[in-house]
């Protein structure tokens, strides 16, 4: 984890947000390895629906997740304007389509409230909470947990 310490005590946490359709989300910055343009993806065959196929990155062979897919909120139709965030957690490496990544966000853990009960469903193990912050607010997303559920539900080989 990220956590920074602040003049009055309290730990805070840093993670890249990014948008899918009019949702804002984060991720712990320390996953982030890279963020870059959108590359068109070979196909796997067999592989779940989310998996948009790979991509080579300087020789390594990149699984891209459509997070938005991923979510449930349908598939996405890549272009130019969508961002490919690499994350590396838990001895994984994959690569997640988003729409667009805003900035940087840091926010105290009490900032950080759970999922409510009701908004929950088994596709959601992966997200830690929503971080309220005066007029926004940005569901927390898992990397570790999104990678350990490709790896662990679908057998899906993420490069190390």
């Amino acid at each position: 984890m990220n956590d920074i310490m602040d003049n009055s005590g309290q730990t805070k946490r840093q993670f890249i947000t990014f948008w899918l359709g009019e949702q804002e989300f984060g991720a712990d910055i320390m996953a982030i390895r890279e963020i870059r343009g959108w590359t068109a993806t070979t196909e796997l065959p067999h592989s779940p629906h989310y998996v948009l196929g790979v991509i080579n990155l300087r020789g390594m062979v990149l699984p891209v997740v459509d997070l938005k897919a991923r979510l449930g909120r349908g598939r996405t139709e890549a272009t130019a304007k969508n961002v490919i965030i690499v994350v590396r957690c838990a001895e994984q490496t994959m690569g997640v389509l988003v729409d667009a990544v805003s900035d940087i966000l840091t926010v105290t853990e009490s900032d950080i409230q759970v999922t409510p009960e009701l908004a929950r469903d088994a596709d959601s193990e992966f997200v830690e909470g929503i971080a309220v912050l005066d007029q926004r607010m940005v569901t927390i997303l898992s990397m570790e947990r999104l990678a350990e559920t490709l790896v662990a539900q679908h057998k899906v080989s993420l490069a190390a």
